[in-house]
């Protein structure tokens, strides 16, 4: 996956250690196999170890990539990527975004720490996870997150529009700049401020917003319970012919 794309993202503790577990466990399942595989090595002649080794790599490779064998946390979170894609009928091709949107530097409108559970300049997620990806995939997941809020972000923006960011955020920005206090306060009392049920209009609206990184804690939710793995499909019964 050296040539994959890289996505960090800001995860809580708990899960973190819990998707680590997982690694350890999928680690362990992909030595095993390499073990098991290479003791039938004993006894051949050089050519034909050699040869063996070789079938042996492209197996592995084969199992890596079909995602039947996931050694690193990378693999795991791919696999539980697709696994979640899928559970959300994302797993499908999506056509291309507006140029510049999808890779627009800074937090898109509307995503805010608030919309899980913290408060503006808290510090966000205490630890921070960087996954590569196959390129494929990175692709399905920036678009799947562009296009599922496309709608929503343009209520958010319309919303922005009408009432702008109001005294509140007008404040943090003065103080930032490094604004007297009472400049800072002139300031904010100049924005006009949007009535409760536009505040509330608006966190819905946010709540509605699917980002790449709100996919990517959702594997890392689902590798830790043990679920990135989808169930084998059991065929159905066929009909017994002696009964007609």
């Amino acid at each position: 996956m050296a040539d994959g794309a890289q996505f960090v993202v800001g995860v809580d503790t708990e899960p973190l250690l819990r998707l680590e577990v997982r690694v350890a466990e999928e680690r362990a399942r992909d030595e095993a196999w390499l073990k098991a595989a290479r003791a039938d090595l004993v006894g051949l002649t050089k050519r034909q170890a050699a040869e063996e080794r070789r079938r042996i790599r492209q197996r592995h490779a084969s199992l890596r990539a079909a995602g039947t064998l996931a050694g690193t946390r990378d693999l795991v979170m791919a696999r539980a990527l697709r696994a979640e894609l899928r559970a959300r009928g994302l797993d499908q091709e999506w056509p291309e975004p507006p140029r510049g949107e999808v890779d627009a530097p800074g937090r898109r409108l509307g995503v805010s720490p608030r919309r899980h559970g913290r408060q503006v300049g808290d510090g966000g997620f205490p630890e921070r996870l960087a996954v590569v990806l196959p390129p494929e995939l990175a692709t399905t997941v920036r678009r799947a997150a562009y296009w599922t809020s496309a709608e929503v972000y343009e209520e958010l923006l319309a919303w922005e529009l009408r009432w702008g960011d109001g005294p509140e955020v007008a404040l943090r920005q003065a103080e930032r700049s490094g604004a007297p206090a009472q400049l800072a306060l002139l300031v904010a009392a100049g924005r006009r401020a949007a009535p409760a049920d536009a505040l509330e209009e608006r966190e819905r609206l946010r709540a509605r917003l699917l980002t790449t990184g709100d996919l990517v804690r959702a594997a890392v939710d689902r590798a830790g319970r043990g679920e990135d793995v989808e169930p084998p499909k059991v065929e159905p019964p066929k009909p017994d012919a002696t009964l007609f």
